[in-house]
This record gives structure tokens, C-alpha cells and sequence, in this order.
């Protein structure tokens, strides 16, 4: 079974301080792209995983294996599967690739195993795995909370075009955790303002809303991303670029899809890898539901 991996944006991001429990207290406003890693998920003898490319991270603490062996724990069953994920998110640049790939799995075996798709421990599963992995199983656009597993509620979908950009330098999330730290949160101005340009849909509104405070830890972190960032935003008919996630990606708004893809390749003119992307308003679990269901 092949799935496609969708990765996410950050359209609000304040990262508060920490919790009693260790963990950040984050606001955030994900929104699901019609980009995304591709990801095979088969039968076999044994637990497998492949890359291409590599990513660099052992097996065992890749979230794709990871996500694997805790359904087979869920579900007391044994996860002997070949998992090969082709991957067309760069790691490290804060689009949830790894997430995306970990809740891709839990569809893919659940769908193998006959577990319905609103079966409670797959969403018990995936939060398990990491704040954002529950996201990327339903996709669409939604405000998160909590530590950034809880779902709040959902959005809708922006009609609007983005270009992303990113460069070969990866941003540590422990890093930018702790960086943010030091630096300091500030005083976020609350996820209201994306809400609203969500629900008129104007992407001018929607690229002036724009938040992450993520942004002065990445820079410290990854300094080119500072001119990444104002090359998005002085592109042509960019309405509001962003850093995503904590880095090292950064988007741009754009009201046409001509002007979206003018500004990638401008980034690519650049030497950075970049990509246009479109809302996709469904996640890995949806692919395995008929649409008249």
C-alpha cells in the first residue's frame, strides 16, 4: 500500500514556557499540504525500513519504525512489515516530514490489520509517537494546543498558494527548544487573527496574520535562514513569509499559483531546495476511506 505523507506549515506558532511535565506548552495552527514524502507499507517476514535518500537516523529511531512497533503493541500484534518511504520533505527544515511518514504507517497497518479508521488507539497510537503526529493522520487545517497534540478545533482550508524554500543546514528542534529558552518566549499575540483570515479566506489577510516565535531561535541557530526569508518575502505578489515549524524551511503567501511557483524558483536560482504546495484538506487515515463514507 502506497500513501502519500502530507507535510504541514506552521500558520501560527507560539511556544509558551515549560510545563510541569517537561514539555512546552504550544498554540499552533497546522495546515496539511498536498507535498508530502511517499511511503509503501507491505507484508513480510520482518520489520524493515528504507530511505531514499537517507536521512541519517537509525531505524530504531526513525518515527516510521517507531509508529510500527507501537501499533503492534496497541493491537497485540506482531509489525512485520517492509516499510520504504521516498522522501520529498528535507529533514530538519520544520514541515513534519518524519510525522507525516510515522502516521502514513499507522494508516497503512491499520488498514492492513482491518482496523476501522475511527478505531480511538489510532489516534491514541499516533499521539504517542510525538506532539505532531496526530496532525498529519487527519490532516486539513485545525488549531492545536496542549503541547501541540490536542486538537482545539478545525479550520478551513486557505485558498491560497504557498512557495517554501530551505536550506542544506538542518535546525535542531532540542536546539531551537533550548535556545527559545534562553531568548525567551515574548508575548504571543494569540492565533485570533489567522482564524479570521481562515475563515474569510483572503490571502492577504492570512500572510499579514502570519506567527512563529520560533523565528529568533532558527536564526541564531541556522543565520542564513535570515536571508531565506527575505528573499520569500520580497518575492513578487508575496503576501506574508514565515519561518516553518522551527526550522529550517521558510514559506511564502501567494494569491496565484504562477506568482507561488515564480518564488520557488527563484529560491532554487538560489542553490536552496524549494516547492509548491497547495492545502490538502485530508490526512494519511483518509486515503483509506471511500469518499462516500
Amino acid at each position: 500500500m502506497k500513501l502519500s505523507a502530507p507535510a504541514k506549515l506552521n500558520l501560527y506558532l507560539a511556544v509558551g514556557t515549560t510545563r510541569p511535565d517537561g514539555y512546552h506548552a504550544v498554540t499552533t495552527v497546522l495546515l496539511a499540504l498536498d507535498l508530502g514524502d511517499e511511503v509503501t507499507v507491505e507484508p513480510a517476514a520482518a520489520l524493515s525500513l528504507m530511505c531514499e535518500p537517507p536521512v541519517g537516523v537509525p531505524d530504531e529511531l526513525n518515527l516510521a519504525w517507531k509508529a510500527a512497533l507501537a501499533m503492534g503493541e496497541a493491537f497485540g500484534r506482531s509489525a512485520d512489515f517492509a516499510i520504504h518511504i521516498t522522501k520529498n520533505v528535507p529533514a530538519g527544515a520544520g514541515l513534519g516530514g518524519g510525522s507525516a511518514d510515522a502516521a502514513a504507517v499507522i494508516a497503512a497497518v491499520a488498514s492492513a490489520w482491518g482496523v476501522p479508521a475511527g478505531d480511538p488507539r489510532l489516534d491514541s497510537v499516533a499521539s504517542s509517537l510525538g506532539a505532531d503526529v496526530l496532525f498529519p493522520l487527519h490532516g486539513g487545517c485545525a488549531l492545536h494546543g496542549g503541547r501541540g497534540e490536542v486538537l482545539e478545533r478545525s479550520l478551513p482550508l486557505p485558498g491560497a498558494h504557498f512557495a517554501i524554500a530551505c536550506g542544506d543546514a538542518p535546525v535542531s528542534t532540542a536546539a531551537a527548544y533550548s535556545t527559545l529558552d534562553r531568548l525567551g518566549c515574548g508575548a504571543a499575540p494569540g492565533p485570533g487573527a489567522v482564524e479570521a483570515a481562515l475563515e474569510s479566506g483572503d490571502p492577504a489577510a492570512l500572510g499579514s496574520a502570519l506567527y512563529n516565535n520560533m523565528t529568533p531561535a532558527a536564526l541564531e541557530l541556522v543565520p542564513t535562514i535570515g536571508a531565506a526569508l527575505a528573499d520569500m518575502e520580497s518575492a513578487r505578489g508575496c503576501l506574508g513569509a514565515a519561518l516553518c515549524g522551527s526550522g529550517s524551511a521558510v514559506f511564502g503567501v501567494f494569491a496565484s499559483p504562477a506568482e507561488a511557483t515564480a518564488a520557488a524558483a527563484g529560491a532554487r536560482e538560489r542553490g536552496l531546495w524549494a516547492a509548491v504546495a497547495r492545502p490538502s484538506p485530508g490526512g494519511t487515515i483518509d486515503q483509506l476511506t471511500p469518499p462516500e463514507l
